[in-house]
């Protein structure tokens, strides 16, 4: 499942950084900077015209291990390569024929665990815009729980059953973003003016019908992208496989007798080291698209190896026990910071800067987790984009009469002033960022392709001139050699009939998408049905951008997808439209959404591609996954907003500013004085630093490169927030750069924090709807 971590739509996976080039761009972190949301890693995942080396295999030779090394040795034999192909294709049939593939109690836990984070993500979105998929932590809970009771149950709990919990957990717990519930929604029902037909609110029926609308088409339509990115491209998707590998791991390669099992999870990575060595090319990441790049490294995997002898049940437990004193610390912290608010703002540097300039630390325990996820490269840029934004700017446009009203107000004051500068970096990165995605493959391949169709062009021509007198140029057995290089290239795939069938794939698109329109007009009556289909069209076309920068990056660009959107129909929407501003945000949550749905659906097949689970099987689970997330997550929507004030001071929803301020921005409204200047002249920098991103793709400073998004956020929100990830970015960094150790603790560590005071804040808006006083 996608480990999503969103900044107003970028998305971010845990992240195993490497030194330096462990950076990752909020939106556009590719793999240096796997960028949140559009980073533009080189396509190393596939083959291209010319290319005849796996970019992703250049790890030192003193890295590899010596299984490694013999099986890039055995891949020069064409029989040992084809023997090893035909094994790893009877492992994909033997576990996808496997009963656990697709289980009422993997489908429960999978629910229970998806609820857990459907409450943790619907807080920390309408606190900062933070939404985190958490595959790994599922996966980790879900063996845990299963190990706990295995006396218990009928059938053992194997790797593929735990694919389909992560499966149904992630595609539950991510719907707070996927329905916009913690952008568009707060935007529509708080945010939008009189004058542009607002507020809009909406019933509790309505929300549920709009989530059900949005929140199936792209996962219908990733299903046959399937094929061609993790098949064929065999595109990297970091965090499916790091999520893999550690299902693999915690699973072992021992029965209870302490027998070998010749078909684990984990023997698959040791047959299958091209993977894994392709994850290795991977810069770690901090971000959106979003997060951390996982990379796996030919150490890690050497120590997977290694593990394999190790005792993985006291590896469990004590993952396990981590994340339960991680998960008790944070829930301590929340509890008392309900009766004591003023935890929440402690003034680190002076009461001056924080009753005046808003400089203060929030110390939660659950941001230095989202940090330590993010990685120090993205802590950093937001960071830097904190001091700009509010060490600078807000100082600036207060003292200048630009932003004459309190610090901390929206409208007049500079925190509102700043968001302007935030979007235009925002618009810029997106930009440039998508924008190469898009052109990379004209600019690198067209000429390849041109001289391959040209050389074909060239042979029907003269071969036309005198048919009789010349034979074949390629006897039979250069066909025969051929055919035997096809099949040895062929990736082994599960057997035809777990796969989802191309019938059943047409018949849901379409009933997803009618059932998208009718959602929409049903709840949205002004909206033109012309609107909504464009919508939607856009949204499928950006959303093959979005897998691909996932593949490559691992890092879904979802916030640039939709802000390409809703710039796209601030042109084709006249902003004499009476409903301009409400069309642009509808379009551009739907593009979000398919872009996330597409991206998550892709994450969760490249790990059960590894681990040989049936995609049918998971098909389903993301559907049910969907099906229960869009309806609980506009519950808990409509029982946060009833209890707390929103906007107020726990739920600041900084994200729907953002969407409503674009919005704005595109259409040429609600600009206040030198705001347009400001943004213009940053959106031209980050232009400039974006394009020098993506030109320096692999070298050492890209990482040290501002990255659009990381900026972006820092600006827009207040610092309180930003100081604790950047306190978590430093401890990501001690612990994986300074000390060079493996990864996963300070990940399962970042879990538990983040996951207790998510849990514990359902405890808090008990308290809270109860009028429990605090201290």
């Amino acid at each position: 499942m996608t480990n999503v971590h969103e900044f107003d739509g970028a998305i971010f996976m845990p992240t195993r950084l490497r030194p330096v080039g462990a950076d990752v761009e909020l939106s556009n972190f590719e793999s240096s900077s796997a960028g949140q949301l559009a980073s533009m890693a080189s396509d190393r995942g596939s083959l291209q015209p010319g290319d005849h080396s796996q970019g992703g295999d250049d790890l030192e030779d003193q890295d590899m291990t010596e299984d490694t090394v013999s099986n890039v040795s055995e891949n020069d034999d064409p029989d040992a390569s084809l023997h090893q192909r035909d094994d790893a294709q009877k492992f994909l049939a033997e576990q996808a024929e496997q009963g656990q593939n697709f289980t009422i109690r993997g489908v429960l836990v999978g629910l229970a665990i998806g609820v857990v984070i459907c409450f943790s993500n619907m807080y920390f979105g309408l606190q900062t815009g933070w939404v985190s998929g958490m595959a790994m932590p599922a996966a980790l809970i879900g063996f845990g729980f299963f190990k706990t009771v295995a006396r218990c149950i009928d059938y053992p709990f194997t790797p593929v059953e735990n694919v389909l919990v992560q499966t149904v957990a992630g595609a539950l717990g991510t719907m707070p973003l996927g329905c916009g519930f913690v952008g568009v929604m707060p935007a529509l029902n708080y945010l939008l003016r009189p004058e542009e037909n607002g507020p809009l609110v909406l019933s509790t029926g309505k929300l549920i019908v709009w989530s059900l609308g949005i929140c199936f088409f792209g996962v219908v339509f990733a299903v046959p992208l399937r094929r061609e990115v993790i098949i064929r491209e065999k595109l990297k998707f970091p965090s499916g496989t790091a999520t893999a590998l550690m299902i693999g791991v915690l699973h072992g390669d021992t029965d209870e007798d302490g027998k070998k099992k010749p078909d684990s999870g984990l023997e698959i990575f040791r047959q299958r080291s091209q993977d894994i060595r392709r994850s290795s090319s991977m810069d770690g990441i901090p971000a959106g698209s979003g997060g951390g790049n996982v990379q796996v490294t030919s150490r890690d995997y050497t120590e997977v190896q290694s593990s394999g002898e190790e005792d993985h049940r006291d590896d469990w437990k004590a993952k396990i026990r981590l994340l339960i004193y991680a998960f008790g610390i944070s829930a301590i912290y929340t509890l008392a910071s309900y009766f004591i608010p003023h935890l929440r703002g402690l003034p680190v540097f002076g009461l001056p800067l924080a009753n005046n300039w808003l400089w203060t630390l929030n110390p939660s325990p659950a941001y230095v987790g989202q940090g330590i996820i993010m990685g120090p490269a993205t802590t950093l840029h937001m960071l830097l984009g904190a001091i700009v934004g509010w060490g600078i700017l807000s100082p600036l446009a207060k003292s200048r009469g630009w932003a004459p009203g309190p610090v901390e107000d929206w409208g007049s004051g500079s925190k509102g002033w700043i968001v302007w500068v935030s979007l235009a970096i925002m618009l810029a990165d997106s930009v440039v960022s998508l924008g190469w995605l898009i052109l990379r493959p004209l600019i690198l391949y067209a000429p390849a392709y041109f001289e391959i169709l040209r050389e074909r062009y060239r042979r029907g021509r003269l071969s036309s001139l005198k048919r009789g007198d010349y034979t074949a140029l390629a006897p039979s057995s250069m066909a025969d050699s051929k055919s035997l290089q096809d099949k040895e290239a062929r990736e082994p795939d599960a057997p035809p009939h777990h796969l989802v069938s191309n019938k059943t794939v047409l018949i849901l698109l379409i009933l997803s998408i009618i059932l998208c329109i009718f959602a929409i007009r049903y709840v949205f009556p002004p909206i033109p049905f012309g609107a909504i289909v464009l919508s939607i069209v856009l949204a499928l076309l950006l959303s093959l951008m979005g897998v691909r920068a996932l593949g490559e990056t691992d890092l879904n660009p979802v916030s640039g997808i939709s802000k390409l959107t809703q710039l796209f129909f601030a042109l084709v929407i006249p902003a004499s439209n009476p409903n301009a501003i409400t069309i642009n945000l509808l379009a551009g949550a739907i593009s979000e959404s398919g872009a996330l749905q597409a991206g998550d659906m892709m994450q969760d097949l490249k790990t059960g591609h590894l681990l040989g689970a049936a995609p049918r099987a998971q098909f389903w689970g993301q559907m049910i996954g969907s099906f229960a997330g869009a309806i609980i997550s506009a519950g808990v929507y409509k029982l946060y907003t009833s209890v707390y004030e929103v906007p107020g001071g726990m739920f600041q929803v900084p994200t729907a500013y953002v969407w409503i301020f674009t919005a704005r921005l595109v259409t040429g409204k609600g600009l206040p004085e030198m705001a347009w200047q400001w943004a213009l002249g940053a959106g031209l920098l980050f232009v400039m630093l974006t394009a020098a991103r993506v030109r320096g793709q692999g070298h050492w400073w890209q990482a040290w490169a501002p990255g659009g998004i990381a900026v972006a956020v820092g600006m827009y929100n207040v610092p309180s927030f930003t100081l604790a990830r950047t306190i978590g970015g430093l401890v990501n960094w001690y612990w994986r750069i300074y000390r060079g150790r493996e990864d996963t603790p300070v990940i399962v560590l970042a879990s538990g924090l983040i996951l207790g005071e998510g849990v514990i804040s359902i405890v808090n808006l008990l308290l809270a709807s109860l009028q429990v006083p605090h201290l």
